[in-house]
């Protein structure tokens, strides 16, 4: 779910920085400024976020095999000056906007930091969130109950916040 969330993030800065219109990257135009984007979306979205080529091409309304051929022919195509320039536009402000994300140091600080906030703690916990923050992680053990509704918490809080994060697995203790 959450590479699906930062590539359509992506396209919505891509359409924003082109001056598109927001979800024009899945229409069935092939108008150059629409191709260019979708390669640009694309591009980022793999060398970037290493997002699945399903998941891209599912956003964008095409063939996965299409996102093969935007990767094979990304280096050929700045020799379009229009190419170029877009592709630079945006790849400037999703830097801008990857550096202002903050990551956590300690695990620690990040669980309390969530349990600050709002996160509580199972004392049934028949299953642990993992959340990874930078190079560090914390637990938070919930009930299978409980699940859905503390993930949707921890990802308010950590987005709410700018902090940069990812959930690497859900597991059932023995």
């Amino acid at each position: 779910m959450r590479d699906k969330d930062n590539f359509k993030n992506i396209c919505n800065l891509t359409t924003s920085i082109l001056g598109l219109r927001k979800g024009s990257l899945s229409y069935k135009s092939r108008m150059r400024p629409l191709q260019f984007a979708r390669m640009i979306a694309s591009v980022i979205g793999r060398k970037e976020e290493g997002i699945k080529r399903e998941i891209i091409a599912d956003e964008l309304n095409r063939h996965r095999t299409l996102i093969y051929h935007y990767e094979k022919y990304h280096e050929g195509n700045f020799m379009f000056p229009e190419y170029r320039d877009a592709y630079s536009k945006v790849y400037l402000a999703y830097h801008k906007i990857d550096k202002s994300m903050n990551v956590f140091t300690d695990p620690f600080i990040m669980k309390e930091f969530l349990l600050k906030k709002g996160v509580k703690e199972h004392p049934r916990n028949d299953l642990q969130i993992i959340v990874k923050s930078g190079n560090v992680g914390c637990v938070i053990k919930t009930s299978s109950l409980e699940f859905s509704n503390q993930l949707e918490k921890i990802k308010l809080v950590l987005e709410k916040d700018n902090y940069k994060y990812k959930f690497t697995d859900f597991k059932v203790p023995k």
